[in-house]
């Protein structure tokens, strides 16, 4: 990296907030070191570090908490990771709007606890939310197992504040539930992974706090039996409806082949919804490969049952789970052992075209470098890509935001 830019980036965070060298190896990405690691503090000193980066023609890979960089191609070079976890605050919370406006290194357990103080929460349960930061749940476009009721990223902004590759600060929507009819500007930044701009700031809807909060755990005897119903079921609301809903649960899955029920609250349930969203960190102690599957709900059963196969067939371990509402199954591969490179490889292969056949779609989470050069970590997007690239070409003209990883090569 020239000097100069170094000087530069060191004089707009400040020394303690640059990283070069070995200091940067916490953000290793797929065997890449950064040739820099800049920590801004403000939205001014993001705009600057990205400017200082245009100028200079070195790209930029933007960081929250680190929970989803997994996911993407392996870049070709890593030149500045921006870290973006001093802009962790809740800015404006409108109790009576129901809408609040957080920088967006927070993380998603930081922000619900500020809310949580008037009541209200936001209602995104991703993976790792002790980690996740606001702002890449939004790039990433993560969810959890609440999206078959709430709604996911795209259904709770309300505005956003981007800084374009140039360093020009782009604000869409607004402050409250009700904009003015127009482009949707911001959800053009949702799921992009940082390649079209950096999320510094977001408004979103909240949600009032239920007064009772239940998961219900129901167990069958096998797994297309179950695939008539969720395993894991969570209700919230009022007393009264979340203990009638309970009840109707266990009822209603009998005749189904129910062999038991249970019904958590409290730290028993939360220990069991971290468990459940953070099958890819701990299903074994050592994971060769992450995959996600987006497949019809009616699908799920069927398809989870024949990669499960897949995975037998080829000696390997296997977990798997299902967000059963929306479809969305994440298939994990043992690590260690006799967990190669080409056998992890073969059964990813094989999982893309079973899901493929079924008119669905495959996205490699994570996986060791060697494997990520021999299987796509995401589908070819078809027709969409000229649309998709056309606008990077707009946004980021010399493709130097987070270049190489995302869908296309984008």
């Amino acid at each position: 990296m020239p000097a100069p830019l170094v000087d530069a980036l060191r004089g707009i965070v400040g020394p303690a907030h640059l990283l070069t060298g070995a200091d940067c190896a916490p953000y290793v990405l797929d065997g890449r070191t950064p040739e820099a690691v800049a920590v801004p503090g403000s939205k001014e000193e993001v705009a600057a570090v990205l400017l200082a980066a245009a100028e200079a023609g070195i790209s930029v890979v933007p960081w929250g908490g680190g929970t989803r960089m997994g996911i993407g191609a392996p870049p070709a070079r890593l030149g500045v990771v921006l870290v973006l976890k001093r802009l962790n605050r809740l800015l404006e919370h409108e109790p009576g709007d129901l809408t609040a406006t957080v920088e967006a290194g927070i993380t998603l357990d930081a922000l619900q606890s500020e809310l949580g103080k008037r009541g209200q929460w936001l209602s995104l349960d991703p993976a790792q939310a002790d980690k996740a930061t606001l702002g890449g749940v939004l790039s990433s476009n993560d969810a959890g197992p609440r999206r078959h009721l709430y709604g996911s990223c795209r259904d709770l902004l309300i505005g956003l504040t981007v800084i374009t590759a140039s360093g020009a600060t782009v604000k869409g929507g607004g402050k409250v539930v009700k904009n003015v009819a127009g482009y949707d500007l911001p959800k053009l930044f949702i799921g992009a992974f940082g390649t079209l701009g950096v999320i510094v700031e977001a408004t979103v809807k909240l949600r009032p706090r239920p007064d009772a909060d239940r998961l219900v755990i129901v167990r069958f005897g096998h797994l297309k039996e179950a695939g008539e119903a969720a395993l894991l079921i969570g209700v919230d609301g009022i007393p009264e409806q979340v203990e009638w809903q309970c009840a109707e649960v266990e009822r209603l899955l009998r005749p189904q082949g129910l062999v038991d029920a249970r019904v958590l609250d409290g730290e028993a349930r939360d220990a069991t919804w971290r468990a459940r969203g953070g099958l890819g960190h701990g299903a074994f102690p050592e994971t060769a490969a992450v995959m996600r599957w987006s497949v019809l709900p009616a699908q799920v059963a069927d398809v989870m049952e024949q990669g499960a196969g897949v995975a037998q067939r080829a000696g390997l371990g296997a977990a798997l789970a299902a967000h059963a509402g929306v479809g969305v199954v994440e298939a994990v591969l043992a690590g260690g052992g006799r967990a190669d490179a080409a056998a992890i490889g073969g059964v990813l292969s094989e999982w893309r075209a079973l899901v493929h056949a079924t008119g669905g779609q495959a996205l490699v989470e994570s996986a060791p470098l060697a494997v990520k050069e021999e299987v796509a970590v995401w589908d070819d997007p078809g027709p969409s890509l000229r649309i998709m690239r056309r606008i990077k070409s707009q946004l980021d003209p010399n493709g130097l935001l987070n270049p190489g990883r995302f869908v296309g090569g984008i």
